[in-house]
């Protein structure tokens, strides 16, 4: 099994400053369509095929990997991704709080594996080294912000 977590403020110095509604309308914005979040072409495909008050079912292409998630949502607070279909089982989670002092930020975590791979096995240790490394879901959680910055600066959120 995978286990990640990664935490990073919403509002560090020198950022245009995100109000938890802000934030939460990008991650909402995401989970429709990573599309205007991922790199150019690493997403391919992203449809919402079911949609209630408090989820949606979305299929996608991401690296090659034709995916099924149901998403919830815990409005201004956390969006849960269920892996459905795909390479993974489990769950990848993204939460709003505010720290001790005050402060908002963004945290990620998951706890997955991959479906027909051996448990703690090679690849899932490879899986668990990416989502850990400066390039895995830190540099996402920054991604995120950043582009949530820039649709709001385009008047798109």
């Amino acid at each position: 099994m995978i286990y990640s977590t990664a935490t990073v403020p919403v509002n560090p110095e020198g950022e245009a400053p995100l109000t938890r509604a802000q934030i939460w309308q990008g991650l909402v914005l995401k989970a429709r369509d990573a599309r205007l979040f991922l790199p150019p072409k690493l997403c391919t495909r992203c449809d919402v095929v079911e949609e209630s008050a408090t989820h949606i079912v979305r299929e996608a292409t991401i690296a090659g990997d034709d995916l099924r998630e149901i998403i919830s949502f815990e409005p201004e607070h956390k969006v849960t991704f269920f892996q459905a279909a795909g390479p993974r089982e489990g769950a990848i989670i993204n939460e709003l709080f505010e720290d001790e002092a005050g402060a908002l930020q963004l945290r990620f975590y998951c706890y997955t594996g991959l479906r027909g791979k051996k448990p703690f096995g090679p690849e899932e240790q490879a899986e668990q080294a990416q989502f850990d490394s400066d390039q895995g879901y830190k540099a996402a959680l920054l991604s995120t912000l950043k582009r949530t910055r820039e649709l709001l600066a385009e008047g798109k959120l």
